[in-house]
């Protein structure tokens, strides 16, 4: 198989990377202005005493524990189907934000208002499933 990629790739490395970069600094700010609000100094990763700050701050772990997850499926399933990967990393990243909107109320059952990243998430893995048995000629 020769491989190609697409004009509109690029939409792909900006929505995952460029994308992914915009959500990660959203957090990292709020993180950084929980800590002054909340007095809670380096190199403390987490509150011993404070639900709302640790609320914030899970947010943000939360989404650097799923970050490669997320990369890398949309790079490579964005090859064969560009827009479609695009969408889905959109989908991700948005419901990335509004995880992190929902936890950074202090109940974080309030996180599930933003599950919906995970179509995004499932979307690209069936993509880049797709990928990998085109490139093996499978498909």
């Amino acid at each position: 198989m020769e491989l190609s990629v697409p004009a509109e790739y690029g939409y792909v490395v900006l929505s995952s990377i460029i994308g992914g970069l915009l959500v990660n600094f959203f957090l990292i700010f709020n993180v950084g202005a929980a800590r002054k609000k909340h007095n809670v100094k380096y190199p403390a990763l987490y509150s011993p005493t404070n639900e709302q700050f640790n609320c914030v701050q899970r947010a943000h772990q939360n989404y650097l524990e799923n970050i490669a997850f997320f990369l890398l499926p949309g790079l490579f399933g964005g090859v064969l189907h560009p827009l479609l990967a695009t969408a889905f990393n959109v989908t991700y990243l948005l419901g990335r934000i509004m995880y992190a909107l929902g936890y950074y109320t202090g109940d974080p059952e309030k996180r599930q208002r933003g599950v919906f990243y995970v179509i995004g998430f499932l979307g690209n893995i069936i993509l880049a499933g797709k990928f990998g048995l085109t490139l093996a000629g499978w498909l």
